[in-house]
Parts: C-alpha cells; structure tokens; sequence
C-alpha cells in the first residue's frame, strides 16, 4: 500500500505525466458528456425500450453494437455509432494493405507511410459512419415495437440525423488523435476502454435485482478469475535467447528477445465484436426478402447466429473470428525478417541459428507457434463466459456477467498499456534528472 502512494505522489510531482493523464480524463468526461446529448426529435423512452429487450437477447445485435459505445446507442446520443465505422476503416485498410500493392509500400516506409495510411483510415471512416448511421436507423426502427422511431422515408428527417451521427464518430476519431498527441497515447483503445466501463455499474445493478445470493457469488468469483487468468497469460512470454559479442573484450554478453503469447492483444477482440453481429443485421433487413434463398440464409442467421442466444455454431463463429484476426494483425506487426536484420546488424546471434535466414525461420515458427495459444486464449475468454452466461441463467440469458469476457480482455489490456506507459514515463523522468 506504502508503495501504491509512494508511486501516485511521484506521478502528480512528475509535471509532464501529470499533465497527460489529467488531459487524458478531461477528454474522456468530454466524451462520457457526448454519450449523454441525445440527438433532436429522437424519442428516448422508446429507444430505452428497444435496449432493454436487446439486453434481455431480443435484437441483441444491438446490445453487441452498444458494447462499443458505452451506453450512447440507448439514448440515441450524437455518437450513436462510436467508433465502429472507425473500426471497420482499419479493418478494411489492413486487408487492403495485403492485397494493393501500393498501400504495401507505404507500410515499409516505417512512420512517415503509416501516417498516410492513419489519414487514409480517418477519410474511409467518414463515408462508412455516414452509411452505417442510416443503417442503424433501419435497424432500431425494425426492433421498436410502437412503430418507427426515425422517419427514413423522409430526407428532411433522416439526413440532419445521419449527419450528426457522422460528425460524432468524426468528434470521437479527433479525441482519440489528441489523447495520443497530447495524452497517455492509444486513445482509440482508452475511449472503447471508458465505454465498456461506463455500463459496468449498471450490469450489476441488474445482476443485484435478478439474482440470488449463490449466482451472485458466483458471478464474483467468475470475473475475479477471469481477470486474473487474462492478466496472467497476458503478461506471459517466451524468451528468446539472444548473445552480442562485444567488439573491445571479445566476451559475449546475453540477453533475450520477448516474445508475448498474446502478440496481438485486445485487438483481434475489438475486430471481431464489430463483426460478430452483422450476420443477424443483414438478416434482420433479408427475413422479408422475396428470394426464398435469402429468406433461409437469414433464417439460419437469426437461428444459429444471434448474439441473445449464443448456439455452438455462433461461438464456432465468434472464435473463428478472433482466431483469424489474431493470426491476420500479428502478420502484419510482426516482421520475422525486420527482426532477424536488427540482430543481425547489432552483432547478436540466437544460440543453435546462424543469422539471417534461418534466424528469421525460427522466429517466424516461433511467432506463429505463439500466435496459435495467442488466439486459443483470446478465443477461449471471449466464448466461455457466453456458455457460463447461459448456464447461470436456465438459458434465458437473464443474467450476465459483471463485464464480458470480450470487454474483460479489452478493459485489461488497456489498463496494462497505460501502467506500462506512466512507468516508462517514471523512468524518462528519473533519467533526465541525472
């Protein structure tokens, strides 16, 4: 405890690390403040309805979409999208990375091309947030039982509303950039962070009223276990062994490579839970569709690929998800060849590997060995508790965990980024003062 004060005083003496993390908060309370400004002419009691139902798993695809906006989808607030449309932008910048040639290029140009590619992503992310907005629209409407909340038939209606949705996802997208210029960095990351913790107390408020004494305990004992095991394997690693031969004396001096076995981190959690709904979206548009084809695909979709109740082939779906992500983002992160030239280059060498080649042959075995327990885990935190979930609760899914397994990893990751960056930070301080 000593050491907990010891280590808040020399933050707050620390001015420059005091300055980022008070800017940082101040931009989340702007935040948490645009979650609460609902958008004009919208009906909010009915929309809390439509939420309410989603949390009980009819229309839960919302209650997935909500994970990411921290409450601001139930009062249908000018940030209604969060920052999915920014989310789908990466996505689709990272596939496209692979494929066109020309982004590929700008990707080995070090800092310099990934701010052009950051630039590309923010422009995409504007046209998707204004196409997305309709689309939430649509689909809010088709889950209101007491008739449309907004008018989509009618332009002068509709549009002023997706326009102010785009501009909040745009206002979100420019705070995140200021928290990385001016804050603790990764402020996409902190704000996803702050919405999924903004709807905890309310997750166990409703645990505290549907629940019983032994499932509430249970329900503590799961998350306290969870989060241990998610810190755990999180900060694990596998160290490489690494021996530099010093140039004056001849002798060899050993170090090591860490290699963590969650490479990708959050992540691949946050891709996938913006996709992970969208099979029971479209088929919420398709159920009605004249083409008898359509019509089972979005049957099946709503049937076995609902987010309210989570069947094997939608875990099976969700893990696939993940696991591929994970797999996709540590491809691109990860460059065995970049590595094995560093070593290569500082004199070092991996002990039983010559190096080059087979140097970066090892790592690249390496990295995917750890990549593959990397999205086992990852996969295994987001489904578990969606089948304890069920289990807790008779299969109505009425009761849920404190936090998913999915905002869990997010929430922890996060946190972790954050104590590793104010210790480096502690560290610089010290040092300059030498």
């Amino acid at each position: 405890m000593d050491k907990l004060f010891t280590t808040l005083r020399q933050i707050w003496k620390t001015k420059s690390l005091r300055d980022k993390i008070l800017f940082t908060l101040a931009m989340l309370v702007v935040f948490r403040f645009a979650a609460h400004v609902t958008i004009p002419g919208a009906d909010v009691d009915k929309i809390r309805l439509i939420m309410e139902q989603a949390s009980r798993g009819q229309g839960s695809s919302l209650a997935v979409l909500s994970l990411l906006t921290g409450g601001a989808m139930e009062r249908f607030s000018i940030v209604l999208m969060g920052l999915t449309p920014y989310i789908n932008a990466s996505i689709i910048m990272q596939l496209l990375g692979v494929i066109v040639p020309s982004l590929e290029n700008l990707k080995k140009e070090g800092e310099a091309g990934q701010k052009k590619i950051n630039q590309y992503t923010r422009l995409l992310t504007v046209p998707l947030a204004f196409v997305q907005s309709y689309g939430m629209m649509m689909l809010i409407n088709r889950f209101s039982p007491g008739g449309a909340i907004v008018d989509t038939s009618d332009p002068a209606v509709v549009l002023p509303m997706m326009l102010t949705v785009t501009a909040g996802t745009v206002f979100l997208m420019w705070i995140g950039e200021l928290i990385n210029e001016k804050g603790m960095g990764n402020g996409i990351s902190i704000l996803i962070f702050a919405g999924i913790v903004a709807t905890v107390p309310r997750q166990i408020a409703a645990a505290f009223q549907a629940a019983e004494l032994p499932v509430l305990l249970g329900l503590i004992i799961a998350t306290l276990a969870l989060t241990i095991f998610i810190v755990y394997v999180s900060e694990a690693d596998r160290r490489v062994p690494v021996v530099y031969a010093t140039r004056k004396s001849g002798a060899q001096q050993k170090s090591f490579l860490p290699m963590k076995i969650n490479q990708a981190g959050m992540i691949p959690i946050i891709f996938a839970v913006s996709l992970v709904s969208m099979p029971s979206i479209l088929a919420q548009f398709f159920s009605q569709a004249r083409s008898e084809t359509l019509q089972k695909i979005a049957d099946f979709s709503l049937r076995y690929l609902n987010p309210g109740s989570p069947t094997l082939w939608y875990n099976i779906f969700y893990a696939g998800l993940i696991f591929a992500f994970t797999y996709f983002y540590v491809s691109i992160v990860f460059e065995p060849k970049k590595v094995a030239e560093n070593i290569q280059k500082r004199g070092g060498f991996i002990p039983g590997y010559r190096p080059g080649a087979e140097t970066e042959k090892f790592l690249d075995e390496t990295s995917n060995r750890l990549c593959f327990w990397g999205g086992v885990f990852l996969a295994l935190v987001a489904v578990v508790p969606l089948m304890f979930q069920s289990w807790i609760s008779g299969g109505a899914n009425a009761i849920s965990l404190f936090i998913s397994g999915a905002g869990m990893i997010i929430v922890v990751g996060v946190v972790l980024d954050i104590v590793r960056r104010i210790n480096s930070q502690l560290v610089m301080h010290d040092y300059d003062k030498l």
